[in-house]
């Protein structure tokens, strides 16, 4: 069982306090084994937990008792997060009001189970939550049925009002999903017509005016069309819906903490999408607005998002001042909030190594790559991610003229990732040909197979999944007489 093992990895600072602070309420001993379990699994990700070094030291002899610990340890984490999250959002305080109610029934206090409902039904109507609605007024009919005290008809009539309301949500949840699945999938479909499709003649399949004002309508089509847009790399229209969007919403007051991941999303859209246009000063000033908003509510959601936001500035920076991306990364690498999920790291030393490459330090660029692939969660990429790191170790190595070690990393690429079945590894598989040719063609062979890999290869979209753009790369070594 090593799901509280990924658990215990997700955790945030805050959530791994809150924990420790509950298990002192229930026995401050300083010997506990589940603290100790729960501190030797935050030093490890979550593959790489050694459960016999624990096993050696604190159950020697009684492997059982060591699995009901780790059941128990899951148990109380599980706790920890429900109490810390009590009412971190207004779905999460719903919920609870209606627990609350299914308590107090239990206990046959109906009126306390009435008063909790209510305050559900309240809270559920004000933010939309449909689905919770029908459980309330479900739980309020059958209460009536309990006792002759509350009066079923208007809750009869609100759930009859609510299902119409949450059949047609379900009916747009239907339509968003076909239709997203349709673009993504069918390479003939007009892929131009589908922002309009979902803004005009998607409306148009809504008949009630209140089902068109609806915030969690509004957000749905949001989320589908954002979607759409970046599955088909349309920035330039990306942009425009955000931007135009954002302020709607932001007018609109609809933004709370409840839908605050949202916002911070749609932030991160923004500057991801005025990036991909080579608007990075209007990029950088979006930046900060996410920042901004990472502050609100109290930093809510901002360890989740600080790795976003320093993301966001290296990927500006990285164009306009390569150093300065490089402290930014450097920076970030130190926060302990980032540290604690470890694929950021990865992340940290990639981007590091590319920006050393593209200024020509090829040690630190090399030195980068090394410590990246020594992280433990470097094997649990995806694997053709893992294979264009390895390209760009082998560029790097091309770079600094170390024949040995590029023969050597030559032969394990091709041992390790050559035999992989995916079609869209052809041409990264065609670039590590011709990297090796490099190390063994003359001059003239060598010009005739970059001129063919170049036009082969010409108007392949493939080149944006480039770790190093390879054309770009050898186009720039071509100018540079180099080969």
């Amino acid at each position: 069982m090593n799901q509280v093992y990924k658990l215990i990895e997700t955790l945030s600072k805050e959530e791994c306090r809150n924990f420790k602070i509950l298990l002192k309420r229930t026995n401050d001993s300083a010997e506990r084994k589940d603290v100790a379990l729960f501190d030797y699994a935050r030093k490890y990700s979550s593959s790489s937990v050694n459960e016999d070094v624990f096993l050696k030291k604190f159950y020697p002899n009684d492997r059982n008792a060591f699995y009901r610990l780790k059941n128990r340890l899951l148990q109380d984490i599980n706790k920890s997060l429900l109490f810390l999250h009590y009412n971190s959002n207004d779905y999460f305080a719903t919920l609870n009001y209606i627990m609350l109610s299914k308590l107090f029934n239990e206990k046959s206090n109906f009126q306390l189970t009435f008063d909790y409902l209510l305050q559900a039904e309240k809270k559920a109507i004000k933010n939309e939550f449909f689905d919770l609605l029908d459980l309330i007024y479900n739980d309020l009919i059958i209460l009536s049925i309990e006792t002759v005290r509350f009066n079923p008809s208007p809750f009869i009539d609100r759930r009859k009002e609510n299902r119409a309301l949450l059949n047609v949500i379900q009916e747009v949840d239907n339509i968003l999903a076909s239709l997203t699945y349709k673009i993504k999938t069918t390479q003939n479909y007009n892929r131009g017509e589908s922002n309009k499709l979902l803004q005009e003649d998607f409306y148009s399949l809504i008949e009630d005016k209140k089902i068109k004002q609806s915030k969690q309508l509004q957000f749905k089509v949001y989320h589908s069309i954002s979607r759409i847009l970046l599955q088909e790399h349309d920035f330039i229209t990306l942009e425009a819906y955000l931007k135009k969007t954002y302020l709607q919403f932001s007018k609109n007051k609809l933004f709370t903490k409840s839908n605050h991941e949202t916002k911070l999303q749609m932030l991160t859209y923004i500057v991801n999408s005025l990036f991909k246009n080579d608007k990075i000063e209007e990029s950088l000033l979006y930046t900060e607005k996410l920042h901004d908003a990472m502050l609100e509510f109290d930093k809510y959601l901002y360890e989740k998002y600080l790795f976003y936001y320093y993301n966001s500035l290296v990927i500006n920076y990285q164009v306009t001042d390569k150093q300065k991306a490089i402290d930014i990364l450097n920076e970030a690498k130190s926060k302990k909030e980032i540290q604690v999920l470890p694929i950021y790291s990865l992340f940290i030393y990639l981007n590091l190594a590319v920006l050393y490459f593209d200024l020509g330090k090829f040690n630190q660029a090399k030195s980068s790559l090394v410590k990246l692939k020594q992280q433990d969660n470097f094997k649990n990429l995806d694997i053709v991610l893992q294979f264009k790191i390895c390209i760009v170790e082998l560029m790097i190595i091309h770079e600094l003229n170390d024949i040995d070690l590029f023969d050597y990393q030559l032969k394990n690429l091709k041992k390790d990732f050559f035999t992989l079945k995916q079609v869209d590894i052809n041409r990264d598989i065609d670039f590590v040909n011709l990297l090796e040719k490099m190390q063994l063609f003359s001059s003239k062979e060598l010009k005739e197979a970059i001129i063919s890999f170049l036009e082969k290869y010409k108007t392949n979209s493939e080149d944006d999944a480039d770790i190093i753009n390879y054309n770009h790369w050898l186009i720039s070594k071509q100018k540079r007489g180099v080969i």
